[in-house]
């Protein structure tokens, strides 16, 4: 009886890796770049049923075995195929994304290159506008983490914004780097279909834009000053600026769920000792900035749900907007913004 019942949860286990590997690979034909239009769905479609079809026989069949080597050797082939496709820095990209940021170091004096700056009119009318700067990286005093919101709790976009000596302050933003003619999609974002872009700007661009012209929906931003050593923020902002000018070089794709805005933060923290856990919360990315308080990495004072209402700095933004100070307006009256500096 224990034989019989351990055949079976076999077969059942077999059948179901096939069915979840035929959908991956249906999913990676419609997506792919690699095929025309016509092709695409007939393919993805007679991949999938073959899975349907290899599953069926693993179940009943005595030629499960033949059913499941076919149905892997078809499998291996997707995987060759899929491995041709490659990201690039040469596409006809949106405007947002057009233009690739890089740093060049001089010691503790690193320059920026093309931070952004647009002048925005609207979401999708604006001016382009870049500049470089040079940052003193001891003067690094301050990291926030910004948070924006814009379909419920769950989800949330994550940057980080490292200000200097309490005055100068640049923001970088993860994000996937569209074409022209290209919508974000989640589901796309499994299937190569985006590489991965860090946006390196000036705070009136990367939140303003939120807080100020992003109407469909709106989005809620707030910001959460960081506590830690200094010489963590300093080794996190070098960890950034080697990630900048490797994407310069080395083209990647983002991927939704393993390389996106909330991983790659994460992953970029372990530079620093003591850095934090992966957690479930890194995936449901709108508890991300619950599970850094959690782990005292942010103004304790207050109960994180207070802490989040008081933080929230679109009516901020709104009123500064195209102000030279945005940056100093936008923290006026934070919690958290004295106590938790960066200090040595």
């Amino acid at each position: 009886m224990v034989r019989l019942l351990a055949k079976l949860f076999g077969r059942f286990a077999g059948a179901l890796v096939i069915l979840a590997t035929a959908a991956w690979g249906a999913l990676a034909l419609v997506y792919s770049n690699l095929l025309t239009e016509p092709f695409r769905s007939p393919l993805a479609g007679l991949f999938g049923l073959a899975g349907i079809v290899a599953a069926a026989v693993v179940l009943f069949s005595r030629r499960r075995w033949r059913a499941a080597g076919a149905f892997a050797a078809a499998f291996l082939l997707l995987l060759v195929w899929w491995s041709t496709i490659r990201p690039s820095n040469n596409r006809d990209w949106q405007p947002e994304v057009a233009v690739l940021p890089y740093a060049t170091i001089d010691g503790d004096l690193i320059t920026l290159h093309n931070i952004r700056n647009f002048d925005y009119r609207s979401e999708t009318d604006f001016t382009p506008g870049y500049y470089n700067k040079t940052f003193d990286l001891r003067r690094l005093d301050s990291v926030d983490l910004l948070a924006t919101y814009w379909m419920g709790p769950q989800i949330a976009h994550l940057m980080l914004s490292f200000g200097f000596a309490g005055r100068d302050y640049v923001a970088f933003s993860i994000e996937t780097r569209k074409e022209r003619s290209e919508e974000y999609s989640s589901l796309k974002g499994f299937f190569r279909q985006y590489e991965l872009f860090y946006v390196v700007a000036d705070e009136r661009d990367v939140i303003r834009v939120r807080t100020n012209y992003r109407k469909h929906p709106p989005e809620d931003v707030y910001l959460f000053p960081v506590r830690g050593p200094v010489e963590n923020a300093r080794r996190l902002f070098k960890e950034y600026v080697r990630k900048i000018n490797a994407l310069k070089e080395h083209p990647e794709f983002y991927n939704t769920l393993t390389t996106n805005c909330t991983t790659n933060i994460l992953m970029h923290t372990r530079v620093n000792p003591g850095h934090l856990a992966f957690n479930w919360k890194v995936l449901v990315s709108g508890y991300a900035p619950e599970y850094v308080y959690d782990n005292g990495r942010l103004d304790t004072g207050l109960p994180y749900e207070d802490l989040k209402k008081r933080s929230r700095i679109n009516e901020a933004a709104q009123a500064a907007d195209r102000a030279p100070d945005f940056s100093r307006r936008i923290r006026e009256g934070l919690p958290g913004t004295k106590i938790s500096k960066y200090n040595p």
